[in-house]
């Protein structure tokens, strides 16, 4: 494994590692970066840029250990096992990692459907992973940022505009946003900025969440990851620039910008195309 961490020193890193000189925070390649959901996707495509940046990362996921892609990163980082959904795999966590630059908060999981047929279940499940799960990290590790520290959210561009049989992912998107335009107002004072990343559908691991509840929804859903020339390490790429420029929504393509700001400033049009995407799922269900 390249350069497994340890710890950096007594006031600031993971246990055990040996000494290295303290930067300021907000340089760049001199932070620590924890990346939950990082195995894959997204989350492994933003630890590759974290990496190539010079900066140490800390790669969480639900596996055991690494797995062959986390194996072969260059650089300096680490692997813990980390279930979003765990209060004591948290607390873990924060007994750990004693001092942090960037949490980014990436773990998720897609589920499709109409109402009815989106079970409760399904609905817990969701929202523990895709909201409390970063409500838990947040907790946990936002006492280890310093001034200069960013918060990261990865959310969707169904977060900000809502489209049929996706009830459930877009209302914990939607929360998520709010929740990181929340902590941006009360952290600032802090000098702890917050980003909230918010892609249309790209090539990700996204389509093995879908639950299998409504057959058509999920269908829809796989072609839309399929389909797009967007692949996680160009959005990576995007959003890790708009984190670096600490903006609070990123919009990192073309179409969640436009999509966003049809809904702000041409309401009408937008809820017109939206109902019509209504009437025309409605007839194929």
């Amino acid at each position: 494994m390249t350069g497994f961490l340890t710890r950096r020193n007594a006031s600031r890193g993971i246990r055990n590692e040996p000494h290295r000189a303290v930067a300021e925070a907000g340089d760049p390649g001199s932070r620590r970066v924890l990346i939950t959901g990082a195995a894959s996707g997204l989350g492994l495509a933003m630890a590759r840029e974290y990496l190539a940046l010079g900066d140490e990362v800390i790669l969480t996921d639900i596996h055991a250990g690494p797995t062959d892609e986390v194996r072969s990163l260059p650089g300096t980082w680490s692997y813990r096992r980390l279930d979003v959904t765990s209060d004591e795999d948290w607390q873990a966590t924060a007994d750990a990692v004693d001092a942090l630059d960037i949490l980014v908060n990436n773990a998720g999981i897609a589920i499709g459907g109409a109402l009815e047929a989106t079970s409760m279940d399904s609905w817990d499940r969701i929202v523990d992973i895709n909201l409390l799960g970063v409500v838990r990290g947040c907790r946990a590790l936002v006492p280890t940022l310093p001034r200069g520290g960013r918060i990261v959210i990865t959310a969707s561009a169904a977060g900000l505009v809502h489209a049929p049989r996706m009830s459930a992912y877009n209302a914990t998107k939607a929360a998520a946003v709010a929740l990181g335009e929340t902590l941006d107002a009360e952290l600032r004072p802090r000098g702890i900025t917050t980003s909230v990343i918010c892609p249309q559908f790209f090539r990700s691991g996204l389509a093995d969440s879908l639950s299998g509840e409504d057959a058509q929804a999920d269908e829809m859903a796989r072609k839309l990851l399929s389909r797009t020339h967007l692949t996680s390490e160009i959005i990576a790429r995007r959003a890790v620039r708009g984190i670096e420029s600490r903006r609070l929504v990123i919009t990192p393509d073309g179409f969640a910008t436009f999509a966003w700001y049809s809904k702000r400033f041409t309401r009408i049009p937008y809820l017109a195309s939206i109902r019509m995407i209504g009437r025309v799922t409605a007839r194929r269900g």
